[in-house]
């Protein structure tokens, strides 16, 4: 199977089982196969949890980021498994040495880079890292597993 390198919207909607409001990817400028992705999250001030967190100052949730992170990096485990892809469960199993080094708000761009520690048929570790103007804002190592339940 021949990967583009990079991916627009729609071409990861056919990859993820995420949807709006929850699909926290707008595309991947680069991917190396078992190795490394590069994705791109827009962040704007339509975001609906921008309307609880927090109304007089907009803040990106800690944990969206995360999510976001996961996200790219299941776009990677399962273009480097073909015989996953079109399986609708990839699940975060873990997550080790995060940090939050900076704030993320509505009109930043969110660059998404994660590597590939481990990688296997069901399993993956990744070190992941989010940037804003070339700040690194977030980084995380994250667990993830492919498959009815992570156990199949």
């Amino acid at each position: 199977m021949k990967v583009p390198q990079t991916l627009d919207v729609e071409e990861i909607r056919r990859i993820l089982p995420h949807r709006y409001p929850f699909l926290l990817v707008d595309r991947i400028l680069s991917v190396e196969v078992g190795k490394r992705i590069v994705g791109l999250k827009n962040v704007t001030i339509n975001e609906p949890f921008f309307q609880g967190h927090f109304p007089d100052h907009p803040i990106m949730p800690g944990v969206l980021i995360i999510e976001a992170l996961a996200q790219v990096g299941g776009v990677l485990a399962l273009l480097s498994t073909p015989e996953h892809l079109g399986n609708p469960a990839i699940f975060l199993m873990g997550l080790d040495k995060v940090r939050f080094r900076k704030p993320v708000v509505p009109g930043d761009q969110l660059i998404m880079e994660l590597e590939t520690i481990r990688g296997g048929k069901k399993f993956f570790k990744m070190t992941g890292k989010a940037f804003v103007n070339q700040t690194l804002v977030t980084e995380a190592e994250l667990m993830a597993a492919v498959g009815q339940g992570g156990t199949e």
